[in-house]
């Protein structure tokens, strides 16, 4: 009898490579979203020194703490739903690769941890730290079962990164990259609602389904959408935002905006596999090329 045992998990969408059912649980993959906590150092090249970059990587380290111990949660309270789903039966938890108890240590500690980072960061800091862990707290444990609230917190987690790294640096984010942040965040979340519709998931697995249909979420994608680029032209127009990087071409860069936004829309409404933003972002290579012209010319026109 020839006795098979479990493939070794891998991280979801890259190359595959087999990791540790551990790093697995962590979803390291998903870390490339608290580089937003980086944008108001990017953005304030007055505030780049030696100390604030410092301040800023840790203030990313704790976010990754905090936001792995979200994850992990969230696959605790799914795991049987998880079970018969197509990929998420692949997750430690859902597979048991990973002891329930076990996890939940890890979860208490990342948490802790993360707090006690930003509580030694800044006070004000970590305000937004707790703040940040509350609410994707109530998300796992019952607001992604509320369609429209569940999207909006997905898009106010980001909000809050960048609120936090305009912390650790001490200045006040501009109005319109907070709304640019926000909308761009709220794009993707409903493109990863569309994407569970198109893979027929049922209301068991994500009972927020139960108040989307397609042509709503593309309705509200176009809506989302129009705002996002509007509110980028302003913000690379602004007066006071060119003044106070010191440039009056920051036009320049919408180009990039644009491309991206568009292939990210024709991945969703014409290739239909918007299910995973992260993955999408670190591996289409018209996004990868887009972002990094996207940064290669704000760099420039800031620091050059």
């Amino acid at each position: 009898m020839t006795v098979r045992h479990p493939a070794r998990p891998s991280i979801p969408g890259l190359p595959r490579v087999a990791a540790p059912p551990l790093v697995v649980l962590l979803r390291p993959h998903q870390w490339v979203k608290n580089l937003f906590v980086a944008a108001p150092l990017f953005f304030t090249p007055s505030a780049l020194n030696a100390g604030s970059v410092v301040d800023v990587l840790l203030g990313l380290l704790c976010f990754c703490a905090l936001s792995s111990a979200v994850y992990i949660l969230n696959d605790a309270m799914d795991r049987e739903a998880d079970r018969v789903h197509p990929d998420k039966r692949h997750r430690p938890l859902a597979a048991g690769t990973v002891p329930l108890g076990l996890a939940l240590a890890i979860m208490v500690g990342l948490a802790l941890g993360g707090l006690a980072l930003a509580v030694a960061l800044s006070v004000r800091f970590a305000g937004i730290a707790l703040l940040y862990l509350l609410i994707n707290a109530l998300y796992s444990l019952k607001l992604k079962s509320v369609s429209i609230v569940d999207v909006i917190l997905v898009s106010l987690g980001f909000v809050l990164r960048v609120y936090g790294g305009a912390e650790l640096i001490h200045v006040l984010p501009s109005v319109w990259i907070i709304v640019c942040t926000g909308l761009l965040a709220l794009f993707l979340a409903l493109a990863k609602r569309r994407d569970d519709l198109v893979k027929q998931l049922d209301t068991d697995h994500r009972g927020a389904l139960k108040g989307y249909t397609k042509p709503f979420i593309d309705t509200s994608i176009t809506a989302v959408l129009g705002g996002l680029l509007v509110s980028y032209l302003i913000y690379t127009t602004d007066p006071a935002v060119m003044s106070r990087i010191g440039s009056p071409h920051l036009y320049l860069t919408t180009p990039f905006v644009i491309a991206g936004v568009l292939r990210y829309l024709q991945i969703t409404l014409v290739e239909e596999r918007s299910g995973s933003p992260t993955l999408l972002a670190l591996t289409d290579r018209f996004l990868v090329v887009t972002m990094l012209g996207w940064i290669a010319t704000f760099g420039a026109l800031i620091y050059g």
